[in-house]
């Protein structure tokens, strides 16, 4: 209707819903990715939680410690001190993977929804993604050795 008080909405050709489908199912892969850095942020959320909690019994204990018993507490803080800051890294570069996946997802969605062709933007954040991912496991993987490689066990661990 012209000059009329109804606006008669324009209905999408098959086309466009199909490009949508086609869309939401390239977004489908990024999502699954996106469960997989989440579970792994979880990981490394719960190591730094222990990290910090093993830190303060330490802090406290520390406060009545005396002599080799002290020095010791202080060496297992340092490494702590190091192991956190990894952990921390980790997290960070993950959390940007995380972000940048949600880029990808966005724009996947935007240049559909706008008829762009940025395959090559698209690309550069998915491997943007990637490599942040690599970097939080390697990361991730440093501190899993040194925390071996700092490993006390049994009563010959002075």
């Amino acid at each position: 209707m012209r000059g009329g008080s109804l606006l008669l909405l324009k209905v999408p050709p098959v086309e466009r819903i199909a490009d949508i489908a086609h869309t939401i199912e390239l977004a489908i892969a990024p999502v699954f990715l996106l469960t997989g850095v989440s579970s792994i942020l979880g990981v490394l959320s719960n190591r730094l939680g222990r990290i910090i909690d093993r830190a303060r019994l330490l802090e406290d204990r520390l406060l009545h410690a005396t002599g080799s018993d002290a020095q010791l507490m202080h060496d297992e803080l340092d490494i702590l001190k190091r192991r956190a800051r990894l952990v921390y890294r980790a997290i960070a570069l993950g959390t940007t993977c995380a972000l940048l996946v949600c880029i990808v997802i966005a724009t996947l969605f935007g240049a559909a929804l706008f008829d762009m062709t940025i395959t090559k933007v698209i690309a550069a954040f998915f491997i943007a993604g990637m490599v942040a991912m690599i970097g939080a496991l390697m990361i991730f993987l440093r501190e899993v050795f040194f925390a071996t490689a700092s490993l006390r066990i049994g009563p010959d661990h002075r």
